[in-house]
């Protein structure tokens, strides 16, 4: 397999395996208008297997979307094909409009321009809870 080196952007490195797809949708990777490779299964000396993403251009990237998804995931800053910023990422406090709340009788699903807000619940269990009725987030 051959994947061409980046110029400027990123790659997400220490993805779970089979988080990979999850992350590039919940960051709307396929919507961009540049190279973008998902490497699933990877052999990893410490993880066993891994998926990384490589992303060849300067876009926005939500560092709370990932640490949600996976927050053991180290996300490398690529400038000029070098390394240029390693991110260590981590668990977010709260994620708004990241995630949406299922639950018919929360608020958010009548009122339609209140945010949808989840609060970090358990760091250990990965749960987010929706400040307004308490449901659960599904992963």
């Amino acid at each position: 397999m051959n994947i061409d080196s980046i110029k400027d952007g990123f790659v997400i490195d220490h993805i779970t395996a089979g988080k990979g797809i999850r992350i590039y949708e919940l960051l709307g990777l396929d919507k961009l208008d540049c190279p973008v490779a998902i490497i699933m299964n990877a052999g990893s000396k410490k993880m066993g297997k891994k998926d990384i993403i490589k992303i060849d251009g300067e876009v926005p990237l939500s560092l709370e979307v990932i640490g949600y998804a996976d927050p053991k995931v180290t996300v490398n800053v690529i400038k000029d094909s070098t390394l240029s910023e390693k991110l260590k990422i981590s668990m977010p406090e709260t994620l708004t409009n990241v995630i949406f709340c299922k639950n018919p009788r929360c608020i958010t699903s009548v009122e339609q321009e209140i945010n949808h807000i989840f609060k970090l619940a358990d760091k250990d269990e990965n749960v987010y809870r929706c400040i307004y009725c308490e449901s659960k987030s599904d992963l």
